[in-house]
């Protein structure tokens, strides 16, 4: 990640945290909210926002709230995706998973306030004239909810254990993972008034990425190593879960990364007379790149 954005990375974690620590009424909620939110990773959804932005030449700032929105919805996603119920993990980043340290009810509370609150933090964000609020709130309710996100982790529940064609494969993928990886490029673009043609591409970008995130983490899931991915490998073959490694093969899956790298890369060239497409080629290659 370039270091310059990287800052602004850590300015919507800060002010994730600082929203969370501000009028709460429980403690344990407080503490479980924030003890996910404060497990790290990679922060790459904060980082799309901050990067679309400076491709367009704006101040990455611009993007706080849009940004710590996005992760908070990410993160309550994990919290929820833990549980006994979904996959059943102890382990996240490398830490107990938020139900094994405060209990399901507090772990699914925690998701619930990380979720609700996301939109209280775009909502309160004045630097952002109200129409782009509104729209904002729109683009990420929509990557999240019954057509996005939660639309494709249940298609991925029902799918364990049975054999699903690549294209029933792929539509998971779109939405389970895709849609979350989109929602910050598309809200960039939204606060930099992109027109329909540069946003069009910009979105077709965004379901590449998406693609790619899930086929690498695919691949981690069979090679990983706990220190660094921070979860225990062989979980998804353990579940019956379809994935492109399964389908294709380890070998296949890592063809199917490079392929679809190639794909992204004609987007961004395509974008290169209206963009400053640098960054967006570093982004690429973070979600590309075999290794941990």
């Amino acid at each position: 990640m370039n270091k310059d954005l990287k800052q602004y990375n850590e300015k919507a974690e800060n002010l994730i945290l600082e929203h969370l620590s501000g009028g709460n009424i429980s403690d344990v909620i407080r503490k479980a909210s924030t003890y996910s939110v404060e497990a790290g990773g990679k922060r790459f959804r904060p980082y799309l926002v901050f990067a679309t932005l400076k491709s367009f030449g704006l101040d990455p700032a611009a993007g706080l709230s849009a940004a710590a929105a996005v992760e908070m919805i990410h993160t309550y996603s994990l919290i929820h995706d833990d549980l006994p119920a979904m996959d059943d993990d102890d382990y996240r980043r490398g830490k107990p998973t938020n139900h094994k340290v405060y209990g399901e009810a507090a772990a699914i509370l925690a998701g619930d306030n990380l979720l609700t609150e996301s939109f209280n933090i775009l909502a309160q964000d004045e630097a952002l004239d109200a129409d782009i609020r509104i729209r904002l709130v729109q683009a990420i309710s929509a990557a999240a909810g019954q057509t996005g996100m939660i639309g494709g982790q249940m298609l991925d529940i029902d799918a364990e254990g049975k054999d699903i064609t690549m294209d029933e494969l792929v539509l998971i993928h779109r939405h389970k993972t895709g849609r979350l990886i989109s929602a910050p490029i598309e809200s960039a673009a939204i606060i930099a008034g992109a027109d329909d043609d540069t946003k069009a591409l910009l979105l077709r970008f965004a379901e590449y990425l998406g693609i790619l995130f899930q086929i690498r983490d695919d691949i981690l899931d069979v090679e990983g190593d706990m220190s660094k991915t921070g979860k225990l490998s062989g979980s998804d073959a353990r579940k019956g879960k379809v994935t492109y490694v399964s389908t294709y093969g380890l070998n296949g899956a890592k063809e199917q990364l490079d392929l679809l790298k190639v794909e992204a890369e004609g987007i961004l060239e395509s974008l290169s007379s209206k963009l400053d497409t640098g960054e967006l080629y570093s982004v690429l290659e973070m979600f590309a790149v075999r290794e941990q």
